[in-house]
Order: structure tokens, then sequence, then C-alpha cells
């Protein structure tokens, strides 16, 4: 059983570029109405420019309630209601928990995991008036598993999972479907000056690409009908478990 989305209004955030804009290119060969939101202005306009008619961009601070009420019906009003969302901006803050100042820690926490909340408070009305949809969450294995010196970065995953579940449990009566991509090293913007080499520490041993990632998206909403509230991973095999032996060979 596959879903059409043709014609279905989905809303990317953080869709500029990396694997927002991945994602948006995705969205819009299924034949879906596409909204890059992002706050990279130019590269937002240019992306819908280069991808066609099928693409919109809108400026959007995922931090800013208001600016997403503003979005949110701006959108409804030009395209009709949303039926797909796509919570993918993020920011990644690297310090020693007793270094990071409170500052760097909120900024993670605001954009990460509360402008995922946001995403979802102030789109399902529009989706529930679309007859149900679908929100895809974008976590990280930070998620799932810890790393050192991301604190801020790893709690705001974290949430993240956890805020889906809940989401999927709110909303299942709503015909609205929730879930959570775990994607490991990507190569993105984000990961830029990060090695490329993975072979010693996982069992895929290179980065992966944005496109991998956008063909679990498209899984997630066009054939995965029975799935909600869980986490899908793509990461090389990072999370699977130690590739270097422990003990005598």
């Amino acid at each position: 059983m596959s879903v059409s989305l043709e014609g279905t209004v989905a809303l990317v955030t953080g869709g500029a570029r990396g694997m927002g804009a991945s994602h948006v290119r995705g969205l819009a060969a299924a034949g879906a109405t596409v909204v890059a939101c992002d706050v990279l202005d130019a590269e937002g306009e240019a992306l819908a420019a280069e991808v066609g008619p099928s693409v919109t961009y809108r400026h959007l601070d995922v931090t800013s309630e208001e600016q997403w009420t503003a979005v949110v019906a701006d959108v409804e009003a030009a395209l009709g209601p949303i039926g797909v969302l796509v919570n993918n901006a993020g920011i990644v803050t690297f310090a020693p928990i007793e270094e990071m100042s409170s500052a760097v820690w909120q900024r993670t926490i605001d954009i990460n995991l509360t402008g995922v909340w946001l995403g979802m408070h102030t789109v399902v009305p529009s989706m529930r008036r679309a007859g149900g949809g679908s929100i895809v969450n974008i976590s990280s294995t930070a998620g799932l598993q810890g790393y050192a010196n991301l604190g801020a970065y790893v709690a705001s995953k974290w949430g993240v999972r956890g805020l889906t579940k809940t989401a999927a449990l709110e909303f299942a009566r709503d015909n609205i479907r929730v879930n959570s991509i775990h994607p490991g090293p990507v190569r993105t913007p984000m990961t830029a000056g990060l090695p490329t080499d993975l072979g010693n520490s996982q069992p895929i041993g290179r980065m992966g690409e944005p496109e991998e990632v956008t063909a679990m998206l498209m899984f997630l909403l066009r054939d995965a009908t029975y799935s909600t509230g869980h986490e899908f991973v793509v990461d090389g095999g990072a999370v699977v478990g130690q590739m270097r032996p422990i003990g005598p060979r």
C-alpha cells in the first residue's frame, strides 16, 4: 500500500540547504506542493527557483510561535491545508557540560526541540482540516545514545524522540502519523570539516548522503502506513555496536 503525495501540501523546516534541501527536492519529485522554510533567505529562494513552481520559500525562525502561526496561515490560504510536516531545522553545538554557557544550551534546545514542538503545535489544526497527514521529526543517533561534548545537542535530540512518541499517541485518532528519523554522520554543511572515512567506527565506513535520509523520509510518508511513534535509523550501522574488538583476538 502506497500513499500518493500528488498535490499534498508539505512544509519542510531548515529546507534551504543540506538534508532539508534534499527533502524538498524529494517531495517535489513525488508530486507534492512544497514549502521550504528557513532563515537562510537567499539560499531558500535559490532552491525554490531551481526546483520549479511546485516549491515556494517562506522565511521562518522555528523558535518564534508568532512566525509559525503567520506562515501556517499564509500557506493554508495560498495552497490549502498542510498534509506533511518535516521538522528538519537544527543546529549542533560542541562543548563539555561544565564549559557550555547557558545561552548556548538554551539556543540549542530552542531550535532543536522547542522548534519541533512549535511546528506540531501550529500545523496539526491545519493537518486535521486536510483529513490527516504525516509528521516526520528529524532527530539523530544522538537521540539514541550519548556523545561526549555534545550535551545540549544530545538532550535536544532525545527530547525530539520522546516528543514524537507522545504526539503519535495524541494525534492517532486524527489520522496523523508521527515518526522520527535518526541520521548518523551525513555529508551536509553542518558536518563540514568532520572526518569522512569512518571505517574504524561503523560498519558502513563512510558518511551518508542527504538523499539516503530522504529515501527513508519518502518511505515513511508513502509506504509506512501502519507505523507511528517509532524511530527509523539511517546511520551506516553507527549505533549497532563497537567495530574495534575488545580483548584478545
